[in-house]
């Protein structure tokens, strides 16, 4: 079972670089880059309620649940 991150192609239809995200939310890049890759292995509910905020989008819009 996997958890897919759909930040890059949220990020493509806002427009948005990564960096400006990182600004916004107020983590850095180098995290940002970690949970857009898929490597994260946790995310704190504040930062994708602030990720959200800033994309104005869900989090279901952001992740997804994929069977093996």
């Amino acid at each position: 079972m996997a958890i897919i991150i759909n930040l890059d192609s949220i990020l493509a239809d806002r427009g948005m670089k990564g960096k400006e995200l990182a600004e916004i939310v107020g983590i850095t890049e180098a995290n940002l880059s970690i949970l857009r890759s898929g490597k994260a292995k946790a995310v704190r509910f504040s930062t994708l309620e602030a990720i959200c905020y800033a994309l104005n989008c869900q989090p279901g819009d952001i992740l997804k649940f994929k069977k093996d």
